[in-house]
């Protein structure tokens, strides 16, 4: 799995022109699924995304999580992660699973945040959406559950 995490001070998506969800202060996560991923990838993603510390302390340092500003996490659906722009002019989504699959552990991954005591609003997988989101710093990381980087 990758991820596109962005710490946000709002954020929501629409489908339709209709919000589908939003979240004040938390993270805004774009999410892919690849072919190799499994279960252990969401739980991975799950338990990084619950436990990064990316937000300021009193001294402005990066020190505390989701659980100590009461944040929220907007997860949207993004299989473009896996696109391969090395070669040609178009990008290759060959490394992208198969929309079943990657649903099954889209919710997985929202499943196992909820679990963790945290508030998830979400897109719908598979349609396009619009999101619109203030960075808070800018603050964004790049995570992938194979540890790429």
């Amino acid at each position: 799995m990758r991820a596109v995490v962005q710490r946000v001070s709002e954020a929501r998506v629409e489908v339709d022109g209709e919000i589908a969800g939003q979240i004040r202060e938390g993270l805004l996560v774009y999410l892919s699924i690849g072919k190799a991923d499994n279960p252990d990838d969401a739980k991975f993603m799950a338990e990084k995304l619950a436990g990064l510390r990316i937000f300021e302390d009193d001294n402005g340092k990066m020190n505390l999580g989701l659980p100590d500003i009461d944040g929220q996490i907007l997860l949207i659906s993004n299989f473009t992660l896996h696109g391969d722009c090395r070669k040609g002019r178009r990008p290759g989504f060959d490394a992208a699973a198969e929309p079943q699959k990657a649903e099954n552990l889209y919710e997985k991954t929202i499943e196992l945040l909820e679990q963790a005591g945290l508030k998830v609003a979400r897109g719908r997988f598979g349609c396009r959406m619009q999101v619109a989101s203030t960075n808070n710093g800018p603050v964004t990381f790049l995570l992938d559950s194979t540890r790429l980087f």
